[in-house]
C-alpha cells in the first residue's frame, strides 16, 4: 500500500512539473511573454502528435473527396505559405526547417489552422466567402503560423493535461500510451478549445510581421477582420468562435501593422 502511494505521489510530482520557456524571439512586434509548459508535454511529442492528427484529418478529407480539389486554389495557398515560411526565422531559427505541409480542404466552413510543427490547412469557405485577397490570406496564414511558432497548442495541451491529473496518473501507473492521448489532445485543442485573448494577440502581431517581411501589406489584417465580422449577419462565422474580433483587436492590429510597414517596404524593394 505504501509503495502504491509512493508511486502515485511520484506520478503526481512528475505531472505537476512545469518549466518556463521563451518559445520565440520577440521580433519587431515585441512578443516577449514567457510561457509555462508541463514537463509531460515536450515540443517533439507535440510535433509527433500533430503529424498523426494531421494525417487523420487529411485521410478523412481524402475519403470525402475534399482534399486539394482545386489545383489553382492549392497553388495559390502554397505560394503564399512558401513566402511566409522562410521569414519565421525572425521568431525562431528552427522554424524554416520544420516539416511543413500545406493543404486545402473543400468545405463551406470559414476556417484555417496550423498545427504544431507547421501542419497547415485552409478551408475553401474562407477563400470564397470572403473573396479573400492574397494579402488577407497572408494575414490569416501568418496568424495561424504565429500560434505554431509560439507553441500555443503545447501551452493549451499542458493546461488541459494538468486539469486531467487523475487520468494521467492512471495512465502512468497502468502504462497507457500517452502519445496516443496526445494526438487526441491536439485534435481537441485545434478544433474545440479556444485560444486565450493573450494568445490571439500574440498571433495577430506575429502574423502582421510575417506578412510584412514576406512582401504582403500588413494592413490587410484590418480589412480581413472587418470582413470576418460582417459574415453571417448576426451570427459570426465558426472561425470567429475561437478568434474573437472586436474594436480593440482591430485597433491593435492596425497599430502593429503600422509598426512593421518599414519591413514591408524593404521586402517590396528587394
Amino acid at each position: 500500500m505504501r509503495y502504491g502511494t509512493w508511486l502515485l505521489a511520484l506520478a503526481l510530482a512528475t505531472l505537476c512539473g512545469c518549466e518556463t520557456v521563451q518559445t520565440t524571439q520577440g521580433g519587431v512586434v515585441g512578443v516577449e511573454r514567457k510561457q509555462t509548459m508541463s514537463s509531460l508535454v515536450s515540443a517533439s511529442q507535440m510535433d509527433r502528435g500533430a503529424a498523426d492528427a494531421y494525417a487523420k484529418v487529411l485521410s478523412d478529407a481524402r475519403n470525402k473527396n475534399q482534399l486539394n480539389r482545386d489545383s489553382v486554389q492549392v497553388e495559390r495557398v502554397r505560394v503564399i505559405a512558401n513566402r511566409l515560411i522562410p521569414n519565421t526565422a525572425a521568431f525562431r531559427s528552427d522554424a524554416p526547417g520544420w516539416k511543413w505541409e500545406i493543404n486545402v480542404i473543400t468545405s463551406n466552413e470559414v476556417n484555417a489552422w496550423c498545427m504544431p510543427g507547421g501542419k497547415i490547412a485552409v478551408y475553401t469557405g474562407l477563400i470564397t466567402s470572403l473573396k479573400i485577397t492574397d494579402e488577407e490570406l497572408a494575414a490569416v496564414m501568418g496568424h495561424e503560423i504565429g500560434h505554431a511558432l509560439r507553441e500555443h497548442g503545447r501551452e493549451r495541451a499542458s493546461e488541459q493535461m494538468t486539469q486531467q491529473l487523475g487520468v494521467q496518473v492512471l495512465s502512468i501507473l497502468t502504462g497507457v500510451n500517452l502519445e496516443n492521448q496526445l494526438t487526441d489532445t491536439i485534435m481537441n485543442v485545434t478544433f474545440n478549445l479556444p485560444h486565450s485573448r493573450t494568445q490571439e494577440t500574440e498571433a495577430d502581431r506575429i502574423g502582421v510581421e510575417l506578412a510584412a517581411r514576406s512582401g504582403y501589406d500588413p494592413r490587410a489584417a484590418v480589412s480581413l477582420w472587418q470582413k470576418m465580422g460582417k459574415l453571417g449577419g448576426g451570427k459570426p462565422p465558426e472561425f470567429l468562435s475561437t478568434h474573437p474580433s472586436d474594436e480593440t483587436r482591430t485597433r491593435d492590429v492596425q497599430n502593429y501593422a503600422e509598426r512593421v510597414m518599414p519591413l514591408y517596404e524593404a521586402a517590396r524593394a528587394r
